[in-house]
């Protein structure tokens, strides 16, 4: 008999094989004794990423599962690829460039299992980087899109671009796709009448390589996508559900 699997790492990584590696590594030794699988989606790499997955999956990994992206399709499109096929109960995201520390993961973990089958359960454990290990200029472009998308969606989260999250699975393919929702998740979930908790990680300097979404990039398309999203709270009507008559 299978024993089912309640987590999924899911990992988007473009460009990161220089990290990938020892970020395994840490996700094995953070989950051992849990039932879990990890998916890397190698988002259209151009350097050995492919090649260093492929060599972790023939060394022994059987956790492992690696999706490959022909071309780059971004963060939301490989995390909400990998959720269509993973097989946990639970997703957590994690950035392929190690910056997210999976140690921070057990922890979330417990917060969802304290609450399971209760009213109060949880379908969010969104993480808050409380010692921001980015460049001026990131911290920056972060400061003044959390100010923004605080003002308008009132989503109570303090730091919504953080990597690392823990969601339950259905509640994620149950939100609307589209292109850069990975940075919207929270308000999304509220959205549909779901609970969050902010938990506090580690954040860490990146080791190896540069970054591959440029700041300027997201920053413009975040604001779009924002107003988008803020059009798309103010028509929803799922916060009402319909009484059913006792006979």
């Amino acid at each position: 008999m299978t024993v089912p699997i309640y987590l999924s790492v899911v990992i988007p990584a473009k460009n990161e094989a220089d990290n990938l590696p020892t970020l395994l590594a840490e996700v094995r030794s953070a989950l051992s004794g849990e039932r879990y699988e990890v998916l890397v989606i190698d988002d259209g790499s151009t350097d050995d990423t492919l090649r260093v997955l492929r060599a972790l999956m023939d060394s022994g990994f059987p956790e492992l599962r690696v999706l490959r992206n022909e071309r780059s399709l971004g963060q939301s499109t490989s995390i909400y690829s990998a959720a269509q096929v993973a097989r946990g109960t639970w997703l957590a995201t994690l950035d392929g460039d190690g910056q997210n520390d999976p140690a921070d993961i057990p922890g979330m973990l417990q917060l969802v299992r304290a609450r399971e089958g209760r009213a109060d359960a949880i379908q969010l454990v969104a993480g808050h980087r409380v010692n921001r290990r980015d460049t001026a200029s990131k911290r920056w472009a972060s400061r003044f899109a959390n100010g923004l998308r605080s003002r308008l969606l009132k989503d109570s989260t303090p730091d919504t671009g953080c990597g690392l999250k823990l969601i339950e699975r259905e509640a994620f393919l149950r939100l609307p796709y589209f292109d850069h929702m990975h940075r919207f998740i929270p308000a999304l979930i509220q959205r549909h009448n779901g609970r969050m908790l902010i938990h506090p990680v580690n954040h860490r300097h990146r080791q190896a390589g540069v970054s591959n979404y440029g700041n300027l990039d997201r920053a413009l398309v975040g604001i779009l996508d924002l107003f988008g999203v803020w059009w798309l709270i103010r028509r929803t009507r799922l916060n009402s559900q319909p009484q059913e008559l006792n006979p």
